[in-house]
């Protein structure tokens, strides 16, 4: 509903639980899998505004360790939250 730039993305995610901010295009440097590999964190980078879905979306590369980090650790921790 919100339009939110790419720095403001950025910003929100940096600080955001279970994300690692990875996203340094000079040097080229965002998510890979074998980054993510053993990290219960997920990498999230190459944050752009999107053309398809302007002037509200967003479009992002995120990478994590699926077998580590996957759906049933997410529910645990959602129910943890919840509790």
């Amino acid at each position: 509903e919100k339009r939110c730039t790419a720095q403001e993305a950025r910003t929100i995610l940096a600080k955001a639980p279970g994300c690692k901010l990875v996203d340094n295009v000079t040097e080229n440097v965002y998510p890979m899998p074998i980054n993510a590999t053993s990290e219960f964190d997920v990498e999230v980078g190459r944050i752009r505004e999107s053309l398809v879905f302007e002037p509200c979306g967003l479009e992002l590369f995120v990478s994590g360790d699926q077998l580590l980090r996957g759906a049933a650790l997410n529910a645990v921790l959602i129910a943890e939250k919840l509790l």
